[in-house]
């Protein structure tokens, strides 16, 4: 058996980016395989189903189950086959007429669904010049923006009895995310997990590392709603704990997102390029002086906020990767009492607002 699974040489780098193609090393699946064992007290009375298993990462652990392996990617699957002689391989688009029979499971089969699905958001500026908008054919149920978000809910459409994937932290954590989950959301419930580095797969994030999460779901009627998730006590591959409940967060208090409809220009005392979260803070700019569909107008009455968050880029690198898709943190009590230090501050970054800094305060 070739033992060096996580390592894959069909595909270039653009393949790689479309397909969402990253393979995973065989200590994050005997991790996943533990949690599962730990978790499931009849584990081996369920069947294994990846369906994008590409070369096989997940089978390379010895299992009594019975494994079935689905890809959309014909030569991976080749690759696969020659690796595996004991497990039921299926050449089939994970996303496209999606329901068990297609994997010869009936809906009475005890069903564990593993594996590290595509994450690519196809719309994401990142990496947009080599992105294609064919993907493939999705059932119109599951079709989203991202293609690990349409897995998860192809995931709720088999039915399966638990779920324990790999997928981009911020698919709980931010809310637009969340609400294209909710079909998942509404009947799995996060039993267990553990926040790694994108960084542990080469050629995923080459300049900034964003958190994935090992995650463990168990299907049940209570589901979880967003607040479930900021209750949830989340645990790094360093050791640490945070729960998202536990920080304010900068939406609260201004505009991230362009909002040229609800404020007129005349009224606005400056300009900020558009936020998303701590990464995309640490990418882009922060005030600028044109206007375009990424161009958030600043009120005086806000005006401060900004100037935070323009402080708190200088430092947005001492932050943890795990941090990386949060929003913007504030302690708005102890910032009403510094606001004047934030807004000074800003001017040493930004010396064309000068006058505007000085004289909103």
């Amino acid at each position: 058996m070739n033992t060096n699974l996580s390592t894959q040489s069909h595909l270039n780098y653009s393949q790689r980016v479309n397909l969402g193609s990253y393979y995973t090393n065989l200590e994050i699946v005997d991790f996943i395989y533990g949690l599962l064992k730990k978790n499931i007290a009849s584990f081996n009375d369920y069947c294994i189903l990846d369906t994008s298993c590409g070369y096989g990462s997940f089978f390379g652990t010895d299992l009594p189950n019975r494994r079935i392996g689905a890809d959309i990617d014909l030569n991976a699957l080749k690759e696969a086959q020659k690796n595996f002689d004991s497990i039921e391989f299926y050449h089939q688009n994970g996303l496209q007429n999606i329901s068990r029979t297609k994997y010869a499971l009936s809906q009475k089969d005890k069903l564990i669904i593993v594996g590290n699905p595509p994450y690519n958001d196809r719309t994401s500026i990142i990496r947009h010049s080599i992105k294609l908008n064919d993907a493939g054919a999705i059932d119109d149920d599951v079709n989203t923006r991202d293609l690990g978000i349409s897995f998860m809910l192809s995931y709720n459409k088999l039915c399966a009895d638990f779920v324990c994937v790999l997928h981009p932290l911020s698919y709980l954590i931010k809310k637009s995310n969340f609400s294209l989950l909710k079909p998942f959301a509404s009947n799995y419930q996060l039993l267990d997990s553990l926040i790694i580095s994108s960084g542990v797969f080469s050629q995923t994030s080459k300049t900034m590392s964003f958190p994935i999460i090992i995650a463990l779901y168990k299907r049940c009627l209570l589901g979880m709603d967003y607040e479930f998730v900021k209750q949830y006590d989340f645990k790094t591959s360093e050791k640490t704990k945070f729960k998202l409940k536990d920080f304010d967060s900068i939406e609260r208090y201004i505009a991230k997102y362009p909002n040229q409809q609800s404020v007129r220009a005349q009224e606005a005392v400056a300009k900020f390029w558009t936020m998303r979260d701590i990464n995309a803070l640490k990418r882009n700019s922060t005030f600028i002086d044109e206007i375009c569909s990424n161009t958030v107008f600043i009120t005086k009455d806000k005006f401060d906020y900004y100037c935070y968050v323009d402080v708190f880029k200088e430092y947005a690198k001492n932050i943890p990767y795990y941090f990386g898709n949060c929003d913007v943190m504030i302690d708005n009590k102890k910032f009403l009492e510094l606001r004047d230090c934030f807004r000074f501050e800003s001017i040493k970054n930004n010396p064309c607002y000068q006058k505007n800094l000085l004289c909103h305060r």
